[in-house]
C-alpha cells in the first residue's frame, strides 16, 4: 500500500517512522510519502489560500495547489504501475463536516492501492477539489475523527494511517490481538489488568485469577456489553440479533435493553402495580397454555386459568406484597412477561416438602413467563434472575423453589442453567387432571 501525506506542515508527519508503522515502512509493507503542498505553489509567499467566496471569516484552502499536487503524484504512482489491472485509488480529505471514521471505515481501506491524504486547514479545502477528483473516478472519503475542530487535519491523517496501516496483514506481531479490543465486533473492550496483583488496594478481579477459561470469556464479554451500553449506546443501537448469544441477549435485557429479530426495545422491570391487575391477568391467560403438555384439553387450561390466574386473583396478588412477590416486564407500555413468588411461613406446599432440601419456609416460584414476541431475547432469564433478587430482599429463606411438567424439557434446561437443581418430583393438579412436575432447587443468599 501506497500512502501520500499532503500538509503545509510535512514536520507534522515524523511519526510514521516510529513504533511498528516505521517497520512496516522499513520492510515495505508499507510505502508512505509524505508532501509539503506549498511545493505547488508559485509565488514568492507559497501561498495556498485565499478569501472564502460569499464572504464570511477566515481563509479557504486553494483548488489550484490541491489539483496540481494530487495531479503529479497521481501520475508518479500511475507510471510505475500495470496499466492493464485496475488499482484502487482513495482520495481522502480531513473536515470536521465529513463522515465519522469508524474501524469500518479503517477495514474497507485496508485493499487500498494508494491512499492520499489531504490534510485541511484554516476554513478547509475548496470543496470543487473533492468535487473533481470524484468526478474523474477517484474514490473521495471526506472523513471526521470526532464532533470536535482541530487547526488541521494533520492529526486526523495519523490517526487514518494508524487505523488502516495496523490491520495489514504482518502488521501486528499478535493478528489475535486486533480480533479482542475494541469496535472488532462491535463493542468497545473489556478492561485489562496486569502484575502486580494488588496496587494501592486495588485488586485484579478473582475471576481473572480462576484459570477458568469459560468464566474469563464471558466476564470478559459482560463488561465488554456494559461498557458499550453505558459509554456507547449508539453502538448497541447497531447490534444484530444473529450477532449475540443467549448470555448477551439476556446481559443486555437485565440492564433495561432486548434484542429482537424485529429490532430493539427497551424494558423496564418492576414490581406490579395496581393498574397492571387486568393486563397481568391477560398475559397469564396468553402464556400459561405454552407450558402445558399436549395431553391437557382446552377445557382444563380454561379451568385452571379461570380459578388460578384471573384478573381477581392477579389484584389479590398485587395487593399482598408481603407474601406474593409480583414482577412485571414493560416493553412499549405493555407488559410482556412477569413472575410470581411466594414467601413466608408455609409458602411452600405440603406435597413438596422434603426434609433438609426442601422446607415450608422456603419460597416458591409458581410462575416465570414471557409473552412470544419477546421469547429468545433474554427476557425470560432477566426476569427470573430479577425475581431471585426481589425474594432474596425481601424475606430471610434459602432456598427458592420452582416445579416444572416433566415433559417440559426447555424450562428445565432454562431453570438449570440459572442455577436451580433437582430435587424431588410431585404431582399438579390443571383444571381436575393430574400433571407430573419436577421439582428444582436454587440455594440464596441469606441476608
Amino acid at each position: 500500500m501506497r500512502i501520500d501525506l499532503f500538509s503545509i506542515f510535512p514536520e507534522y508527519f515524523a511519526p510514521v517512522h516510529l513504533s511498528l508503522l516505521g517497520k512496516a515502512h522499513e520492510t515495505g509493507l508499507v510505502d508512505v510519502h509524505v508532501h509539503d503542498l506549498r511545493d505547488w505553489t508559485h509565488d514568492a509567499h507559497r501561498t495556498v489560500d485565499d478569501t472564502p467566496y460569499g464572504g464570511g471569516a477566515g481563509m479557504v484552502m486553494m483548488p489550484t495547489v490541491w489539483g496540481e499536487a494530487l495531479d503529479e503524484v497521481i501520475a508518479e504512482c500511475s507510471a510505475g504501475q500495470d496499466q492493464d489491472v485496475a488499482q484502487r485509488r482513495v482520495l481522502a480529505i480531513t473536515t470536521p463536516s465529513g463522515i465519522p471514521l469508524t474501524q469500518a471505515t479503517a477495514r474497507n481501506l485496508t485493499n487500498v492501492d494508494q491512499l492520499m491524504i489531504a490534510c485541511g486547514r484554516y476554513e478547509g479545502i475548496d470543496q470543487r477539489v473533492a468535487d473533481h477528483y470524484r468526478a474523474s473516478g477517484v474514490e473521495v472519503l471526506e472523513y471526521s475523527i470526532g464532533d470536535y475542530v482541530l487547526n488541521g487535519g494533520e492529526v486526523a491523517a495519523l490517526v487514518l494511517v494508524e487505523a488502516v496501516t495496523r490491520l495489514l496483514d504482518g502488521f501486528m506481531g499478535n493478528p489475535q490481538s486486533l480480533e479482542e479490543e475494541s469496535h472488532e465486533n462491535g463493542l468497545l473492550e473489556y478492561p485489562t489488568y496486569t502484575k502486580p496483583r494488588s496496587w494501592r488496594d486495588i485488586e485484579v478481579p478473582d475471576v481473572l485469577l480462576s484459570g477458568d477459561h469459560g468464566r474469563i470469556e464471558r466476564w470478559r464479554r459482560d463488561l465488554s456489553l456494559k461498557r458499550t451500553l453505558e459509554r456507547r449506546p449508539d453502538l448497541i443501537a447497531q447490534l444484530q440479533y444473529e450477532d449475540l448469544d443467549s448470555a448477551d441477549k439476556e446481559f443486555l435485557a437485565t440492564r433495561g435493553h432486548l434484542v429482537t429479530p424485529s429490532g430493539h426495545h427497551a424494558v423496564s422491570i418492576r414490581v406490579a402495580q395496581a393498574h397492571d391487575g387486568e393486563p397481568l391477568a391477560a398475559l397469564a391467560a396468553r402464556t400459561f397454555p405454552d407450558a402445558c403438555p399436549n395431553f391437557l384439553s382446552d377445557e382444563a387450561i380454561a379451568a385452571f386459568i379461570g380459578d388460578q390466574l384471573s384478573p381477581q386473583a392477579c389484584a389479590r396478588f398485587i395487593a399482598q406484597p408481603e407474601r406474593y412477590r409480583v414482577l412485571v416486564a414493560e416493553i412499549d407500555g405493555e407488559l410482556g412477561g412477569y413472575t410470581l413468588s411466594i414467601i413466608g411461613e408455609d409458602a411452600i406446599e405440603k406435597d413438596m416438602v422434603r426434609p433438609g432440601r426442601i422446607e415450608a419456609s422456603d419460597a416458591y416460584l409458581s410462575k416465570c413467563y414471557t409473552d412470544s414476541a419477546w421469547r429468545g431475547s433474554g427476557l425470560a432469564g432477566a426476569l427470573l434472575e430479577a425475581a431471585v433478587a426481589d425474594v432474596e430482599a425481601s424475606n430471610t429463606a434459602p432456598r427458592l423453589v420452582l416445579a416444572t411438567n416433566t415433559g417440559n424439557l426447555r424450562a428445565q434446561k432454562f431453570y438449570k442453567k440459572h442455577g436451580f437443581k433437582k430435587k424431588a418430583r410431585r404431582t399438579f393438579n390443571v383444571g381436575g387432571v393430574m400433571n407430573s412436575d419436577v421439582v428444582l432447587v436454587r440455594n440464596l443468599t441469606v441476608r
